[in-house]
């Protein structure tokens, strides 16, 4: 039997109405709480967000939890699967699903390959590097007694990710310096889902939503949703004009 799984959460602002609703599964190590600065800023804009925990420490419970909350009436939609990392990874797998109430993926460096080998488990400086550049959010990782150090180190997913299956409008974001899961792989996974969209992120590493460019991150997040909201195809709100 899975375990009852801990969900942190963000809401709107007192007074403003609810536009959307993101389910967020961490990655590696990871626990709902080190999404707290993205939780807070998306939902200033409006969207709720739920964080769960590693989907890799109980994956039954996880996926439980996920279509539970997407299933969730009281939530405002559009709802939104996002995925960093393992988290990613396991995402997809059930937007493949069809789970009823979903309505678009994010994912958030997508692992590509099966084990990160060049990742030393007992190195923490090395797992730092590669995660984030970030000095905020490694202050954060290294003092936070709940996330698992060397956990980057072990295996990603059981086999090399695919997104076929996937109805829903898909988004990915990567670090343009991820060398946990480098970005010219990802492009080749997303190059064959139709109507999927990639955006590389300069300067970033692995923990594309908590790296230096994490409000660049957060924005092109909420353009997304945005867009979603107002039309499942996607069309562009802003556009830039061409001045010739």
């Amino acid at each position: 039997m899975s375990s009852a799984q801990p969900v942190r959460s963000w809401d709107e602002p007192a007074g403003i109405a609810p536009r959307g609703t993101l389910v967020l599964l961490p990655g590696r190590g990871e626990h709902g709480g080190v999404y707290e600065r993205f939780g807070h800023r998306i939902s200033a804009d409006g969207y709720r967000v739920r964080a769960l925990g590693d989907a890799s420490s109980d994956p039954e419970a996880i996926t439980e939890t996920a279509i539970k909350l997407l299933r969730d009436e009281t939530l405002p939609g559009p709802r939104v699967l996002v995925g960093s990392d393992t988290g990613a990874s396991h995402a997809a797998r059930l937007a493949a699903l069809e789970p009823p109430g979903l309505d678009a993926l994010i994912l958030a460096g997508l692992p590509t390959r099966p084990h990160s080998t060049e990742v030393a488990a007992s190195d923490w400086e090395d797992e730092l590097e590669r995660r984030t550049a970030c000095p905020t959010h490694r202050g954060r990782l290294t003092a936070d007694a709940d996330f698992r150090r060397g956990a980057l180190a072990g295996s990603s997913a059981p086999e090399s990710p695919v997104l076929d299956g996937i109805s829903v409008p898909v988004l990915g974001l990567h670090g343009a310096e991820d060398t946990v899961s480098p970005l010219g792989e990802v492009r080749h996974v997303f190059r064959g889902q139709p109507g999927a969209e990639l955006v590389s992120l300069a300067g970033t590493r692995h923990d594309v939503l908590n790296d230096v460019t994490h409000r660049t991150a957060a924005a092109t997040v909420v353009l997304f949703l945005e867009r979603l909201r107002l039309d499942s195809g996607l069309a562009p709100i802003a556009v830039t004009k061409d001045l010739v």
